[in-house]
């Protein structure tokens, strides 16, 4: 049975696959903790960008224009990309388990690989307008997840987020247990924790493929 990552929800994803939401997890404890302070330029970009956000009407952005004016901003200032693993976007995970082939275009992954995506550990979803969200963000960042996780077989963590307008929750997959940060605002002193747990990201990544 064919299923896209859209028609996912939390309670479908614990049903089918056994998964368990838990308040915390060691990983996701020890992303949310990382230390980094902002550079004078990397605080004064980082202010801008949640600046415009509150003046240019971020609340009633579409995907796309979430995607381009403060996701993917944020994200490339944090320097993922390296020739090891690189933020790619709107790439394809697919994997049959069970009964279910298990597909979808994930909005932003964090992988292994230089031109293509080969093992993810990161996974972001959902771009959707804080006045108008549809669907599950969080069931479909599990699932992509979740299909991350059984492509790496291994017992690596899966990192996760999604985002929902100006609203940043971070997720961490670990075995059969799964759990979701408290919310991160990009329109105000969050921004930062924002960019200092990517920055973390990046850190945490390059010690699980070490």
């Amino acid at each position: 049975m064919e299923s896209n990552f859209r028609a996912w929800t939390l309670d479908r994803i614990e049903e089918n696959f056994g998964l368990v939401q838990v308040v915390s997890l060691a990983p996701l404890e020890s992303l949310l903790s990382f230390d980094y302070t902002a550079t004078d330029y990397q605080a004064h970009y980082l202010n801008q960008i949640a600046q415009n956000y509150l003046l240019f009407g971020g609340d009633d952005w579409n995907e796309v224009e979430l995607e381009n004016k403060i996701i993917s901003p944020i994200i490339v200032l944090s320097e993922i990309d390296n020739k090891q693993f690189a933020y790619f976007l709107e790439r394809e995970l697919r994997i049959t388990i069970g009964n279910y082939e298990l597909s979808g275009k994930v909005d932003g992954m964090i992988a292994t690989g230089f031109r293509r995506p080969k093992q993810p550990y990161f996974c972001l979803n959902e771009y959707k307008r804080g006045t108008d969200p549809n669907g599950d963000p969080r069931g479909q960042a599990l699932i992509a997840m979740f299909v991350a996780q059984q492509l790496n077989a291994n017992n690596d963590p899966i990192f996760g987020c999604y985002i929902i307008g100006r609203s940043w929750y971070f997720m961490a997959l670990v075995g059969k247990e799964y759990a979701i940060s408290n919310v991160y605002t990009c329109t105000d002193d969050g921004i930062f924790d924002i960019f200092r747990i990517l920055k973390g990201l990046r850190w945490h990544i390059e010690r699980l493929i070490a």
